[in-house]
């Protein structure tokens, strides 16, 4: 398809779509912002747009308002920084405080376990680890990696406990 037949399939397609005569205006680049304002892209030193589609869409500037941003400095937002009273809050740490503490001795009853299972490397060989060493080494690398996840498990546990305010 040559330039003229481009041309003419533009013109058609315009036509048929009813593009308004302002999709013909010439574009301007400021920077990051576009424009279609001659005087304006003149006036701020804007670089005609050559070539490419562009679309453009228009918007409206939001009013910007002197008293707005002061007072969105100043009064927190409920949905991002609600307040709460002492006393709740008191009881919120101290409802934490039982649930950590609770999940801590959890922890450290099922590493005591586990290390008496492990017996220092060395656990007892299941019957059907006796024909396939294999199978035997499998359970002591998986009972080593369990001791290390509950370990920081427990380690995580205590930061927690640590971070709350005292009782």
């Amino acid at each position: 398809m040559n330039a003229s037949h481009r041309a003419l399939a533009a013109l058609a397609v315009a036509a048929l779509t009813g593009l308004s005569a302002q999709a013909q205006d010439r574009i301007f680049r400021c920077g990051n912002e576009f424009t279609n304002n001659e005087a304006d892209a003149k006036a701020r030193g804007c670089k005609p747009v050559q070539g490419g589609n562009l679309t453009v869409v228009q918007t409206q500037r939001p009013a910007a308002s002197a008293s707005a941003p002061v007072r969105a400095a100043t009064a927190p937002s409920s949905s991002t920084n609600p307040r709460v009273d002492g006393s709740a809050q008191r009881a919120r740490d101290a409802d934490a405080r039982v649930i950590f503490e609770t999940e801590l001795r959890k922890a450290e009853a099922r590493q005591g376990e586990l290390l008496a299972e492990y017996n220092n490397g060395q656990p007892e060989r299941r019957g059907d680890e006796a024909r396939n060493y294999q199978k035997y080494l499998d359970r002591v690398a998986e009972l080593k990696a369990n001791i290390a996840r509950n370990d920081s498990d427990i380690a995580g546990l205590k930061r927690e406990l640590a971070r709350l305010p005292a009782p």
